[in-house]
This record gives structure tokens, C-alpha cells and sequence, in this order.
């Protein structure tokens, strides 16, 4: 048997996730690997867990990488918190929320939703009031990155809710952590998972946790065992903890990923970083406006990781992906659920998000459309761009 060997072209990848990675991180993972228990490797850990605090911008003792990709993260806080017959309020206004009522189903829990419009925020008004027509809920849960929507839901007053009814609360941060505020403690989340793939910069593989002292009482006062042995916290904690207990054998080369990921987090500095993200974000979507496209979410509530678009009308959108993959060896991703076929979604993320990659897509977006018979105004977009770098 024959096998050829690898050899993957580097994509500019500007889709919803993975981004493209930085090559210190690459190098990073080619290092040798180590035993899970070796000093030098508890060294990494160490360190790696103090770099998550700053970016969660947390004091959160128990602040760990899990093993596995961003769901992992979701499965992680949704198996250790909840028990059969325990009830859940889950903001759905998303893909992602869907999931997360699908998995706290999957935990035997009482699912309650509080639903808003694709490419809206979740009202905090509903949420007040599913609390107060149910007594003895455990947690609330909304994604604060809607990944399918591109929707940034603001946290407060969802805490102060929360923190009125004593129900602790959660937030999914895959597509916000490390690319805007997330604010952990200021915030008033109590739990949190995010994912190493998308504004961290890093390759899939970890996911992210943190836990307050309430979320955590939470998981050790639980009557029945987690139904996860792979993601039971009691157990890892121990392993991420002082006692250094063999849990299982520990992603060691993507935990050198992670760690050199935030090592270039922690030199650029976390309000450099959300200005980045922030200024390439408003860059791409003035000039897809200029262009004569429509944004699908209200300015206030748009996302710099993840900016949402509609394809114009009769446009095969999937046809425009093709050629931009094909010609300008371009990622971006299609529409989900009610956007499926109707939209693009094109992520700034991490070391993807800078300005060349703007003009690059504007460019290849406008060509393309053009080639389809469209008109678009590609000057208007690259100078609407522009504006914003000179301003």
C-alpha cells in the first residue's frame, strides 16, 4: 500500500473557525513532547492556567484547557453542573443555543427556552420572566458569540437577573475569547467554555474553562456521579490542582499550542487586541456596506470575531465560496439554519484578523461578483475600508 504524503496548501482561513495560525504556535506543537507529570511540563501548566485567568480576565482558581475541541468545553460545564430532573433556562437565538438545550436534555435536566429572532440579542426582559415562572432553576445559560448569527450578546443585566433569582449563570465565549471583552468577574458569569480555534489563534483541541467558587459548590455538592468519566471535574481538578493526581494522559504538544498562543496574547496585550479586532471588524463591514451588501446584525450588536452578510439576491452563495477558495484560496462559510443559502459568514480572528485579509476579501468578494453579473461598487468598499485604518 502506497499512501502519498501530506502536503495542505496554507488557506487564508476567514470562515467562522478554524483560524489561520501563527506560525511561533506551529513551531510550538513541533517541540518534544514531555510525560504528562514531568516538571517541566507541570511548569507549562502552571503557567498556561495563570495566562487563561488574564485573558478571561478572572481570578477563578479552577481556570483549566479541557481536552477536546470547544463542544468538549460545552459537555465539561453542562455534565458537571446538572443532574437528572434539575431545570435549565437556555437562551436559544442560534445554533449554539440550540445545541446547548440539546445537551442539557441529553443531562436528563428540564429544559425551558427563551427564544429571540436569528440575528438578535436575547432579550433580557424574557429571560427576567422565565425565572420568575420557574421556581428552583439551576442555571441560565446564552451564548455570548452566537457563531451562526454573528450576534455579541451583551452579559450584565443577564447576571444581575440571575444573580436576583440565585441561579448561576453561564456563557458559551468560543467566538469571543480573546478577540473582545469577556470580562469573567466584572461580567458576573459564574461559568464559562470557550475554544482554542478561533481568537485565541491556536489549532482545535482544547477547550477552555472557568469556574467561579459558586459553580464549582455546584459540582461538589452534586447527589449522583458526572455521567462523563472523561470530563468529571472532580477528577481533573486534581490533576490541574497541587495534587497532581494521573487523570489521563494530557494533550501535551496542543498545551504547548495553547501556551504560546496566550504568551502572544499576554506581549500584544488584552485592550490592544480587542482594538484590533474591533477596528478590522468595522473596516470589513463599512466597506461590504459600501459595496451595496446588507449586514444581517444591528451595529450595536455586532460581533468583531464573526461579521454576518447577506449574498445578494439570486446569487448562489455557495458558488461565491467555491470561487473564492478555488481563485484566492479564500475560507469564509456559508449561512446556518434560517441563513442556510442566504448568507456568509467571515471571520477576523486571532492572527487572521488584520488588514491585509480585509482588503483581501473585499477584493476577491467584488471580483467575483462581479464575474456574476452584479453590480457592486469595489471602490466604494476598499475606501470605506480605508477610512477607517486613517481615521
Amino acid at each position: 500500500m502506497i499512501i502519498e504524503s501530506r502536503n495542505p496548501v496554507q488557506r487564508v482561513l476567514m470562515g467562522p473557525g478554524p483560524s489561520t495560525v501563527d506560525p511561533r504556535i506551529l513551531r510550538a506543537m513541533s517541540e518534544p513532547t514531555l510525560g504528562h507529570l514531568d516538571p517541566q511540563f507541570l511548569k507549562i501548566m502552571n503557567e498556561c492556567m495563570d495566562m487563561l485567568r488574564y485573558i478571561f480576565n478572572t481570578e477563578n482558581r479552577l481556570t483549566i484547557p479541557m481536552s477536546g475541541t470547544g463542544s468538549s468545553g460545552m459537555e465539561t460545564t453542562f455534565v458537571n453542573i446538572l443532574e437528572p430532573g434539575d431545570k435549565v433556562v437556555i437562551g436559544v437565538n442560534g445554533v449554539f443555543g440550540m445545541r446547548m438545550a440539546d445537551m442539557a436534555g441529553r443531562c436528563g435536566a428540564q429544559v425551558i427556552q427563551v427564544e429571540a429572532p436569528w440575528g438578535k440579542p436575547i432579550d433580557p426582559a424574557d429571560v427576567d420572566n422565565a425565572l420568575a415562572k420557574n421556581s428552583g432553576v439551576k442555571f441560565f445559560a446564552v451564548v455570548h458569540a452566537e457563531t451562526s448569527t454573528g450576534v455579541l450578546q451583551p452579559l450584565k443585566e443577564l447576571a444581575d437577573i440571575c444573580k436576583k433569582y440565585d441561579v448561576i449563570f453561564l456563557a458559551d465565549t468560543v467566538t469571543s475569547l480573546g478577540g473582545v471583552p469577556v470580562d469573567i468577574d466584572d461580567n458576573g458569569v459564574d461559568v464559562s467554555f470557550s475554544g482554542t480555534q478561533k481568537c485565541l489563534g491556536c489549532p482545535p483541541g482544547l477547550a477552555p474553562v472557568t469556574f467561579n467558587e459558586k459553580a464549582s459548590k455546584a459540582v461538589k455538592s452534586r447527589k449522583t456521579k458526572v455521567q462523563s468519566w472523561y470530563l468529571d471535574l472532580s477528577m481533573i481538578e486534581q490533576y490541574w490542582g497541587n495534587e497532581r493526581v494521573y487523570h489521563h494522559t494530557a494533550p501535551i504538544n496542543m498545551i504547548y499550542a495553547l501556551h504560546e498562543s496566550l504568551r502572544i496574547i499576554v506581549e500584544e496585550g488584552r485592550e490592544s487586541r480587542f482594538k484590533r479586532h474591533k477596528k478590522n471588524h468595522k473596516a470589513l463591514g463599512d466597506g461590504l456596506e459600501a459595496m451595496g451588501l446588507s449586514l444581517i446584525v444591528d451595529r450595536e450588536y455586532r460581533l468583531p470575531s464573526l461579521t454576518t452578510v447577506y449574498a445578494p439576491e439570486g446569487i448562489n452563495e455557495a458558488d461565491v465560496r467555491k470561487q473564492l477558495l478555488e481563485k484566492y484560496n479564500m475560507e469564509i462559510g456559508g449561512g446556518l439554519g434560517v441563513f442556510k443559502g442566504r448568507a456568509w459568514r467571515i471571520g477576523l480572528m486571532g492572527y487572521a484578523s488584520n488588514q491585509a485579509n480585509v482588503f483581501l476579501c473585499l477584493t476577491a468578494l467584488g471580483n467575483i461578483l462581479e464575474s456574476m453579473d452584479r453590480k457592486v461598487d469595489k471602490k466604494a468598499a476598499l475606501e470605506a475600508a480605508a477610512a477607517v485604518y486613517s481615521s
